[in-house]
């Protein structure tokens, strides 16, 4: 019940941060999906979630990282890059 409660608290203020105008909802979104980014570390860094997963799989991991900021990036910048 706790949990559900800080993730809708976020929720609103990331929707409430998105009709800001100095913010905007590009950054809002690519700040809100972040927490995205922080649950994949603590998952993979912290739990050791692939611990036990085959060795392909955890070459993949980097990448994934690697794509997710990228995107997060793009979609961050999108309003500066498209003006």
């Amino acid at each position: 019940m706790l949990g559900g409660v800080i993730w809708c608290t976020g929720a609103v203020l990331n929707f409430v941060a998105s009709h800001a105008q100095i913010i905007g909802p590009a950054i809002s979104y690519a700040i809100g999906q972040g927490a995205t980014m922080v649950s994949a570390i603590w998952g993979v860094f912290i739990w050791k979630e692939f611990a036990s997963a085959p060795a392909n799989a955890r070459k993949l991991i980097p990448l994934m990282f690697g794509f997710f900021l990228v995107g997060l990036a793009a979609v961050a910048l999108a309003p500066v890059i498209s003006r």
